[in-house]
Parts: structure tokens; sequence; C-alpha cells
């Protein structure tokens, strides 16, 4: 579909872009002060990886609420309410003194994180949809630029108490995220372009050649969590850095991906998707062979930031071969693929953290190490030449 791209769309575009931005911070913002977390609340080892483990399952149900309150209301309202109590949730993790206070604030942070999730990306398409061209690597690069900023202001604020660094951040992300929220694009806006997107993902594929684009996805995933969940406490407790250090093991990684997206599209262009897929996954899997090698922290950070290079353009890749293997149902292929992030997030973050708890986080990143050269020899499903054609089976619907 296309359409003029108004003045109004462009800054409906730009908010967006703006609250991606917020929500990669805030989430760097946690994740790279794990190791303060659980410093601050005595949490053993094994107590933290359930923790770590409860926030994408309720994620993924804060993800599917978001769809039945869309329906009711728009992306636009839940976005405008769920960022700022989001960014809220901070505060409640520095401020609480006691399991159930760590339990309450980050079942909030799971829960409204996957509605975030969900409406976000909703307008993102319904956007891309009014500009008929594709622009949502754009929201998920201003993702990466937040997590850049969000972990270097926790290496800069390491030395102050949770709460501090927390409060003075949310004092910050809170007003921005209101701001932002006044010029989301709305009905008025996006015409029927995001009802349409939910309409197509709800018609009826089939789910079998998806499948390996699925576990390309989880696998991906996999790796990303590792670093979001234990970079940190792999810098702090077996290369001893202190946490300022260990902040920038997030922060590098996230660098590789804004830079690697930046160029991934012309790199594709030229040496075919295939070969892209190939070979980060290659590179993913020597960037945590480094970091589990790693002698200092620097050495690790650099693994970490190899990792980043590998796994940036896999994930905008499983989309898009989502989207040429059903190409007049894209969006429910999207949808579908999508579930595979929480998949990702529920297998990674446990199984590092059970791996650490037997043995040691060098140890433990091989696991990931060795899910994510699976990806490798499912680089073939994602060669245009191969997925073009439909099934023969499927018709697709309209509804």
């Amino acid at each position: 579909m296309s359409t003029e791209v108004t003045a109004r769309l462009r800054q409906a575009r730009t908010a967006l872009l703006v609250s991606f931005l917020l929500q990669g911070t805030t989430f760097a913002l946690l994740v790279t002060r794990i190791p303060g977390i659980q410093r601050h609340y005595g949490l053993s080892d094994g107590t933290l990886t359930i923790f770590l483990a409860a926030v994408p399952i309720l994620a993924g149900v804060g993800s599917i609420t978001s769809e039945q309150l869309v329906k009711r209301t728009s992306p636009r309202t839940v976005l405008r309410i769920v960022q700022p109590a989001v960014c809220l949730t901070l505060v409640g993790v520095g401020a609480g003194d006691g399991l159930w206070a760590l339990g309450l604030a980050l079942s909030a942070f799971g829960l409204l994180v996957g509605a975030l999730d969900a409406s976000m990306n909703m307008l993102g398409v319904g956007l891309q949809h009014r500009y008929g061209r594709s622009i949502m690597l754009g929201f998920h690069a201003a993702f990466s630029l937040g997590g850049i900023i969000g972990a270097l202001l926790a290496s800069a604020g390491a030395h102050l108490s949770l709460l501090t660094l927390f409060g003075a951040s949310t004092a910050v992300l809170i007003p921005a995220a209101l701001v932002a929220g006044r010029f989301f694009a709305g009905p008025a806006e996006l015409g029927d372009a995001v009802r349409e997107a939910v309409a197509a993902a709800a018609r009826s594929i089939p789910w079998r050649p998806l499948l390996p684009l699925c576990a390309a996805m989880a696998f991906a995933y996999i790796a990303d969590s590792t670093v979001s969940n234990w970079s940190a406490k792999y810098l702090t407790e077996t290369l001893h850095s202190s946490d300022q250090v260990a902040a920038l093991a997030y922060a590098g990684y996230m660098v590789a991906l804004l830079l690697g997206r930046t160029v991934g599209d012309r790199t594709v262009q030229r040496w075919g998707a295939v070969t892209v897929v190939r070979t980060g996954a290659g590179v993913a899997a020597v960037g945590f062979g480094l970091a589990a090698l790693a002698p200092a922290a620097w050495a690790g950070i650099a693994g970490f930031t190899v990792l980043g290079i590998g796994i940036c353009a896999i994930i905008p890749q499983v989309f898009a071969a989502g989207g040429r293997l059903f190409p007049q149902d894209s969006d429910a292929a999207v949808a579908r693929l999508n579930l595979f992030n929480y998949v990702g997030f529920l297998v990674g973050s446990p199984l590092v953290g059970a791996i650490a708890g037997a043995s040691s986080y060098r140890w433990a990143l091989i696991a990931p190490m060795l899910l994510v050269l699976l990806v490798v020899p499912l680089a073939g499903h994602f060669a245009p030449a191969a997925v073009r054609p439909l099934p023969l089976d499927h018709a697709p619907s309209r509804a």
C-alpha cells in the first residue's frame, strides 16, 4: 500500500522512533545492573535464574493480552499507558527490600514490556503500511541505540545505589515517553492499516514451512538473551571486572547490532541472504568462543561485540524470509515468527543459568554457541528462490 507521506506521518514516525529508543534504554538499564540487583536482594544464582525465566513468560502473557486491549482501544492508547509504567517498574526494582518486592516489580515489568513490545510493533507495522515501504528496521535500530545509551548510563552510574540510578533515569524517561505519546499515530493517520495487519495475522497459514525459520529465530534469541541476562554476571564473577566495566559488554553488543543493521540491507543485496545468515551464525559462534576463552574483561567485551556483528542480520532476515514464503499473508507469518522471540528468551536464560550453576559461566557460554551454529544448516531456507512459491496445499483466505 502506498500513500502520500504527510508531515503528520513523519511526526508520528519520529515519535515512535523515540519510543523504541526509550524502551531500549530502559531494558539496558535493567539488564546491565543484574549483578547489582542480585547483591541488593541477596539472591542465589538459582533464584536469579528463576526470576529471569519468569520475565519472558509474563511478557508473552502481556503481549497476548495487549491484542485484546488494542481491539477495544488502539495501539496508541495502550502504548501511551504502558511505556511510562514500564519505566516506573525500574523504581520498584531499585526501591524494594525483599524477594516479594522484587518479584512484584519484575512481574509488572514482564507483563508491561510484553504489551509495550506488541503495541510498538503494531504501530510500526501500521506506519509501514501507510508509508508503502520498509521502515521497521529503523525502529529496531533506535532500540539498539537506546540500549547503548542505557548501558553507558548504567556504567557511569555503577557507583550509585539502584534506587538513585533508576530513579534519576526514570525522572527523564517518563516525561520523554509522555511527550512522545502525544504524537503517536492514531486512526486518523493509520486508517485501517493496523486493523488490516491484525486481520492478516489471524489468517490461517500452515506452520510446517515456517518451522526452520522459527528454529533460527529461537536460536538467535537464545544468543541474545545470553548477552542481555548474563554478560554482566560473567564479567563480574568470572573475569572479575567492576560493575562499571561489566555494563560495557552489553553496550558493545548493542553497538555491533546498530552498526550491522545500518549496513545490513546493502550487505544482503550484494551477497544474498543465505551467505549473510550462514556467515553471521559462524561469526556469532566465534564471538561466544572468544568470550568463553577471554582472559580478561576487555577480551570478554570484544567477544560479545563480535557476537553482535554475527547476530545483527539473522533476526531481520528471518522476518524477511517469512514474508517471502507467504507474500500475501506476510503479517501472519511475521506474527508467528515473533512468538519465537519469547521462546528463545524462555529457553536461553534458564539454560545458561543452570549450566553456570552446575559448572561455570565459561562452560555455560558453550551451549548458546552450539545452538547458534545450528542456524548454519538452516540458512538455505533464507534463499529467495527457495521460498518464493506458495505451498500447493495453501490457498490464502480473504477475511
